[in-house]
């Protein structure tokens, strides 16, 4: 059995920046456990053709570790992982991580006042405080789909994209058209037979506007901090543009729909795959894309775009519900992630004796201010409910969230603090808060089914104000909002060998 002061879950952004912190904050006993092999996250998983981001590179680092080898205004996968690899090897924190491990179980132990967890390998370890960062898009979600598993071809998800498999000359389907399922449409379309792209409902996409950096601002980036400073600064502020077109009123985003427009008249001439791409609903509803390359896809001899619902998977194909069968070699899923059913959550167990996943069939995925849960003390998450983002880096959010967790532990430590717990009313206040600025959003308005909405229709995947105002209300750690207990001699005792 091991003891630590702080255990944290994932190495992505958020496991990663929260152990740098806590070593800069001289809180060095602290574990992190990660189910894969290396640091990276999302950005170690998904390494599908075309994989990048969407939000503009100056936006995807760390505040306080600016990186000046982005290539592109828009980073490539590869990129944003050798950015996290380089940083953790540099930060001197890689000695406290454990890879290729996983949480079995998280039980709150009254008695000790203190997190008892299991790993995937047997290992049992007491924590005072449990931090997840296993982030919200970490477990592929899979489509129920009569036959699939009676498929005789290749199939995988494209967060676990399978680079055995060579699709040169293969009949190929794609199911999905959201961000992964649009990155990879045209990376692949070039060397398929066939492919076909199975649409639910059609994104919003607008133009790419990315370039490469030239010479003498990548010169800039690494000699003059100011310069990339001007960069990162004047971009926040142009994404922070669009919060009231997201969050207020949706007409203000009408720019962006006749962008959106265009980009379908430019690359498609067929009336009939015009009219399959184009969303009737408001634009932001569902999460906009970008790319210039997408439509030009579809618009090719050999790629299908079919808005028929899949009926069933054979051996060989895929029939639709009009019953036209679609011999197919390899089956690619991009159907998401699991959001609002984070699958960490079954997995801890809190002071009342149920899971968060219980806990939240019961309420919905609701946390004070994104990071704690009443009846799970010491519990802080990073990522957590209504904190994802429509419009800008999900790096501010979880910057915000460790300088919040790290202020917690330095009032813990100054008051002999053993445990912390937001009171419920607390809780209920703010995602009371939170659903009523929600219904005027887009996201709840605009007129379709997206994967920011539970299954009761409630957004517990979003924030719906600026990120400034989120960084405002968790600058420090409010003790006031927080039942707290002082140690026990009992959690004193230590742990036996």
């Amino acid at each position: 059995m091991t003891q630590v002061k702080h255990l944290i879950v994932g190495a992505g952004f958020a496991g990663l920046g929260m152990a740098i912190k806590l070593a800069e904050d001289g809180e060095d006993d602290f574990l992190v456990i990660e189910k894969d092999d290396d640091v990276g996250g999302t950005w170690r998983a998904n390494v599908y053709p075309g994989a990048a981001c969407d939000v503009p590179s100056q936006l995807y680092s760390y505040s306080f570790a600016p990186n000046p080898d982005w290539s592109m205004s828009f980073s490539p996968q590869p990129e944003i992982r050798a950015y996290l690899e380089r940083l953790a090897q540099r930060s001197g924190v890689l000695d406290r991580f454990r890879f290729g491990l996983a949480v079995d179980r998280a039980t709150w132990d009254d008695g000790r006042q203190s997190w008892r967890v299991t790993l995937s390998d047997g290992t049992e370890i007491i924590a005072t405080t449990l931090i997840s960062g296993a982030g919200g898009l970490s477990e592929p979600r899979l489509p129920d789909i009569d036959g699939i598993d009676s498929f005789e071809g290749e199939v995988f998800h494209s967060a676990r994209w399978n680079h055995d498999v060579d699709l040169t000359g293969k009949r190929v389907a794609v199911i999905g058209t959201g961000a992964s399922a649009i990155q990879i449409i045209p990376e692949i379309a070039g060397i398929v037979d066939h492919l076909d792209v199975h649409q639910r409902t059609p994104p919003w996409v607008i133009p790419r506007n990315d370039r490469r950096y030239t010479g003498i601002e990548k010169f800039g980036f690494r000699h003059v901090p100011l310069m990339q400073k001007a960069y990162r600064t004047a971009i926040y502020w142009g994404r922070e543009c669009y919060v009231p077109a997201f969050t207020m009123n949706p007409k203000l985003a009408l720019p962006a729909k006749m962008l959106a427009r265009a980009n379908i008249a430019k690359a498609i001439k067929d009336p009939e795959l015009r009219r399959k791409v184009t969303p009737d609903y408001e634009i932001g509803c569902k999460r906009i894309l970008i790319s210039n390359t997408y439509y030009p896809a579809l618009a090719a001899e050999h790629v299908d775009l079919v808005d028929e619902p899949i009926g069933k998977v054979t051996p060989n194909a895929l029939v639709t519900a009009d019953g036209v069968e679609r011999p197919i070699d390899v089956l690619i899923v991009a159907t998401g992630f699991h959001t609002t059913d984070q699958p960490i959550a079954s997995a801890i167990t809190g002071r009342e004796g149920r899971t968060l996943a219980e806990t939240w069939e019961r309420t919905g995925q609701v946390a004070y201010k994104g990071t704690t849960v009443h009846g799970f003390p010491n519990l802080f998450q990073i990522v957590g409910p209504n904190t994802g983002l429509g419009h800008s880096s999900m790096v501010l959010i979880i910057e915000s969230q460790i300088d919040y967790i790290r202020d917690a532990i330095r009032t813990m430590d100054a008051h002999s603090y053993a445990t912390v717990e937001p009171h419920l009313d607390e809780q209920v206040r703010w995602n009371e808060d939170v659903q009523r600025r929600m219904g005027r959003t887009v996201w709840n308005s605009g007129g379709c089914a997206s994967w920011y909405l539970d299954a009761e229709g409630r957004n517990t995947t979003l924030w719906p104000k600026s990120t400034f105002t989120f960084r405002r209300l968790l600058s420090r750690f409010d003790v006031s909002a927080y039942d707290v207990t002082a140690a026990t001699e009992t959690a004193d005792e230590g742990v036996p060998a």
